[in-house]
Order: structure tokens, then C-alpha cells, then sequence
């Protein structure tokens, strides 16, 4: 006689094994990519209202990776952003395999199952959000759980909290506040920043966001230290996000010098 119990209780420990087995480093793929390029999927923002609110999430994320992202972003927040953890759960089910970002504005440790359940790689904190000790707790959490962080920055002030050694320091050339875009803010930091980070091995890996939008910044951004780049609506606003994200690597890749590659 079938003991469907048995059976019941061994493919849960197969699903939960698939679950908790190690995933993608987003941190590694931006130190090994001659591009660095995270490319985001956003439907939406509060500042500029709907920016592709047709995207498919089993569509456009498969379409970044086929295209030469290094990782992808994905917005879950729903009120502000027009997103969920589901279209990461759909960009999983498309055939995604590259580190996948959980950006979300991430405050209590159950957002970090979220994340985990929903098959991200990575999850971001963001300093103005978070006071030290809360933003140093979440840290942990997310590592315990195999997840990496990317912890954001916008200000001098805040560059402290790369003394939690998270796998990423982020510089977030847009103002959360204002939502004011400058890319300045990321050269005018980064020297402070990777004062901040260290040199070592184990130091976090930089990574500008927001307001980037061609090859020779990119290419800028990298003399100055930074290895990741995220960029979302730039190719989100196009007709095809991954063919603009496969013309801008190209045009990356002529822009570089020798010593960039």
C-alpha cells in the first residue's frame, strides 16, 4: 500500500532543499562582467506615473539576460511602483538564472522571506530608510537567509553604514525625497566611499543607480571605482528593453579603453 504521506513529506524536503540551495551572486557578477550593467524592470515610479505599464515581468527580465545584463532589479513594491514579488516568481518561471535584485523599500525581517521565497539573489537596504542598528539586524538576516545585500547611499553622511560590510555600497544618484536625478553624486562620493569600503577582498563592490543613460558615463563611473551599474528606465521606456540594453553594451564596449576591459 502507498504511503502518500511518505511520499508527501519526501518532495517537501526535495522543494525545500531547491529553496534553500545557494543562489546566483549578484556581487560576483558584477565584479566578473565587462559591463556591470543591472538592468531594472519598472512598470512605474510616484514622481512620473506609469513609465511601461505593459511590460511583462515573464517577458522583459528574460529579455535583459539574453541581452547581456549582468543581474536584474525588480521593483515589488505595488503603490508607488506598480510591482509585486510575483513577477519575480514569473521571471524565475521564464528561464532567468542571473542574480535577481529584490528592490522594495525593505524595513521589517519579513520582507526578507519575501524576498527569499519569491527566488531573489539579493535584496536592497536602503540607508535613509533605516536607522544604523536596524539596517546592521536586516544585514545579518538577509545573510543568514543566503541573501547578498545591496545597501544604498545618497549622502556623505550616510557612507558610516559601510562599515556594516555589506556585499555592495550603493550610491543612488536619485534623491528619495525630491526625486531630483543627478549622476554627479556618485563622482563626487566615490572617493569618500571607497575611503570608506576599504581595499580588500572582501570589500563591498560599488554600484552607482539611477540617471544613467549612456556608454561614456558608464565608462566614467568605472574610473572612478564603480563596477555595477543599475539602470531601469532608460531601457524601460523603449518599445524593446532588451534590444536598447544590448545597444548600449555595445556602445560600452567601444567606449572602454584597455584598461577598463
Amino acid at each position: 500500500m502507498v504511503d502518500i504521506l511518505h511520499d508527501i513529506i519526501a518532495h517537501k524536503h526535495q522543494e525545500l532543499a531547491q529553496w534553500k540551495s545557494p543562489k546566483p551572486s549578484m556581487r560576483q557578477a558584477l565584479a566578473c562582467s565587462p559591463t556591470g550593467i543591472i538592468a531594472e524592470f519598472k512598470r512605474r515610479s510616484p514622481s512620473k506615473g506609469w513609465i511601461n505599464k505593459q511590460a511583462s515581468p515573464d517577458e522583459v527580465p528574460l529579455s535583459y539576460q539574453t541581452n547581456g545584463a549582468a543581474a536584474i532589479s525588480i521593483l515589488t513594491d505595488e503603490q508607488y511602483f506598480g510591482g509585486c514579488d510575483r513577477y519575480i516568481v514569473e521571471a524565475r518561471q521564464s528561464g532567468v538564472t542571473i542574480p535577481v535584485l529584490y528592490k522594495n523599500f525593505v524595513i521589517d525581517e519579513y520582507q526578507l522571506y519575501q524576498a527569499c521565497l519569491c527566488g531573489a539573489s539579493a535584496v536592497l537596504l536602503i540607508a535613509a530608510c533605516l536607522p544604523l542598528d536596524t539596517c546592521r539586524t536586516l544585514l545579518v538576516k538577509a545573510h543568514t537567509l543566503g541573501l547578498e545585500v545591496l545597501l544604498e547611499m545618497h549622502s556623505a553622511e550616510e557612507l558610516r553604514y559601510a562599515d556594516l560590510r555589506p556585499d555592495m555600497c550603493g550610491i543612488n544618484n536619485r534623491h528619495l525625497g525630491s526625486f531630483v536625478t543627478d549622476v554627479d553624486v556618485s563622482f563626487q562620493l566615490a572617493e569618500q566611499l571607497k575611503a570608506a569600503c576599504g581595499d580588500d577582498e572582501s570589500a563591498p563592490l560599488l554600484v552607482s543607480e539611477s540617471g544613467i543613460g549612456d556608454a561614456h558615463t558608464i565608462c566614467e563611473l568605472r574610473q572612478a571605482g564603480f563596477r555595477g551599474f543599475l539602470i531601469g528606465e532608460t531601457f524601460m521606456r523603449t518599445p524593446a528593453p532588451g534590444l536598447a540594453l544590448r545597444n548600449l553594451t555595445e556602445q560600452i564596449r567601444k567606449e572602454m579603453t584597455p584598461s577598463q576591459e
